[in-house]
């Protein structure tokens, strides 16, 4: 069986990644290697840990020598990296922390699949998955396009505007085949409620406070994350080597318009009166290096690949609250213990 690692598969995109590769692709044997920090959580992926082309293996991705060896006994032919320290607050925090993982931690596996693979490419793909943070800020028009400079803001972005640029050189340099994407706001299942969404969703079912930073009119481009992953399919599968797809989900909102959008939602979901929840919103303090705007141009994996959202972000939403809704007890599991420390100190 064609061996492939999927890396950071327990959290959010991953585990609905590693679920479509597990029952689409019978003829791989799947390698999930997470390191099951905060936001990773094997409740995700509960309904397929029993497959038998599926292989669960906890490990950090900053450890050189595990990741050599790992890659030694198995002599994977793909790799999906997407294990990453994401949350721009977290980053504000902490920034080593995400040069750790983000940087090294991808140096790693860069090295070991070059080690792997050297003089018998064909048929390897390295796919690392990245972020429309690294092309900075949009002003009111425009969009960012595959070949946008980049100009990170953030020590999130900057660390993953790095690791982009150590794939595009091992490319260059050693000749290592890979394909680069840049996604759009993920939304969705499994999300861990640090990101707005779902903690919007967790904090309107508590009666907490709903903290929209500034003035709420950051404006992000948001992509089912069901949509993510068929989109990640189809560039490891299709997408040609050595090249980047930008994936959006043609979905423009302002921060503030998708809360009360969520608002409403959330208020006929619960029973409660029109407008309750909105009462909820509280304005914030901004962070440093707020970006105003994120807009994604997927028009050339559309072309190549026949790629689009095959929901409307209103679906999505729906979709979305409903499966908080109906697993309640996994949002009071992940919403315990150290989250729970780093919320109040966030945003108390």
């Amino acid at each position: 069986m064609k061996k492939i690692l999927i890396t950071g598969g327990a959290g959010f995109i991953g585990s609905h990644v590693v679920r479509r590769f597990v029952k689409n692709y019978p003829e791989y044997h799947i390698y999930n290697l997470d390191a099951l920090t905060y936001a990773g959580n094997l409740e995700n992926i509960a309904d397929i840990e029993n497959e038998p082309n599926y292989t669960f293996v906890k490990g950090d991705i900053v450890n050189a020598q595990f990741i050599d060896d790992f890659f030694s006994q198995h002599q994977f032919e793909g790799v999906l990296h997407l294990a990453a320290e994401s949350h721009v607050d977290r980053s504000i925090e902490d920034p080593l922390s995400f040069v750790k993982t983000n940087v090294i931690g991808t140096m790693n596996l860069l090295n070991a699949a070059k080690t792997q693979w050297k003089g018998n490419e064909s048929g390897k793909r390295f796919y690392h998955i990245s972020t429309d943070e690294v092309y900075g800020s949009l002003g009111a028009e425009g969009l960012f396009t595959e070949t946008t400079a980049y100009d990170p803001n953030s020590p999130y972005s900057a660390s993953k505007a790095s690791s982009d640029h150590f794939v595009r050189a091992y490319g260059e340099t050693y000749g290592l085949p890979y394909v680069i994407t840049n996604c759009s706001n993920n939304y969705g299942p499994n999300h861990f409620p640090e990101k707005l969404i779902p903690l919007f969703i967790n904090n309107i079912i508590n009666n907490k406070p709903l903290p929209v930073y500034g003035d709420g009119k950051y404006t992000r481009d948001w992509l089912f994350v069901e949509d993510h992953a068929v989109a990640i399919d189809l560039v490891f599968h299709k997408g040609r080597n050595h090249e980047t797809y930008n994936i959006g989900g043609f979905n423009e909102w302002q921060n503030i318009a998708l809360v009360k959008l969520l608002c409403g939602i959330m208020d006929d979901k619960l029973g409660r009166s029109s407008g309750t929840s909105e009462q909820l919103i509280s304005y914030v303090k901004d962070r440093p290096g707020h970006d105003l705007r994120y807009a994604i141009d997927a028009s050339k994996i559309n072309q190549e690949l026949g790629w689009k959202p095959s929901i409307t972000f209103e679906q999505g939403l729906e979709r979305t609250v409903n499966w908080y809704l109906n697993n309640e007890t996994w949002l009071k599991n992940v919403t315990s213990g150290e989250y729970a420390k780093y919320y109040e100190k966030q945003y108390s």
